[in-house]
């Protein structure tokens, strides 16, 4: 039986919460919820106001979640680079940034914190933070990403 390789599994994980960060980016445009709106918030149960009424202090990310759908749509185009990264592009597969271990945590991370923010995207942070950590696994064990040793230091002619 053969041994269990980190960065293969993370790399299956990222893709599926990129696929999943894409998606609840474009469905997060459309059903706009900030959500932890929870937080310091007030629950109403009027024959007006149904639902929990988020707190003065979330006035920011109401913003930038409900208001106008930023967070979405930058949540979309990391998930489309990541994907781009992990399902390599033929363009991408001679870069170094395809090489990167840290690059990819960097990015998994902060994909992470972006779906964190908005209600379509909680899954795709849990898996996107799970991804980051098997990289994070693979790279503190060593192992080398496929491919990459025949790519090193190698440039496409212009």
């Amino acid at each position: 039986m053969g041994a269990f390789m980190w960065n293969q599994w993370a790399r299956f994980v990222s893709i599926t919460a990129s696929v999943y960060i894409i998606w609840a980016g474009i469905w997060g445009i459309f059903y706009r919820k900030f959500f932890w709106d929870f937080v310091g918030g007030v629950h109403m149960d009027t024959a007006t106001q149904k639902g929990i009424i988020p707190g003065k202090n979330s006035a920011p990310f109401i913003a930038i979640i409900v208001t106008v759908p930023f967070v979405q749509i930058v949540a979309l185009l990391v998930g489309m680079l990541n994907l781009t990264v992990e399902y390599p592009a033929p363009f991408i597969k001679k870069a170094s940034i395809y090489r990167s271990w840290v690059f990819r945590i960097v990015l998994l991370t902060f994909q992470a914190f972006l779906g964190f923010l908005f209600y379509q995207g909680t899954n795709a942070g849990i898996w996107s933070t799970i991804a980051a950590v098997a990289y994070l696994r693979a790279q503190i064990r060593g192992e080398l990403l496929e491919g990459a040793r025949e790519n090193v230091g190698k440039r496409e002619a212009a």
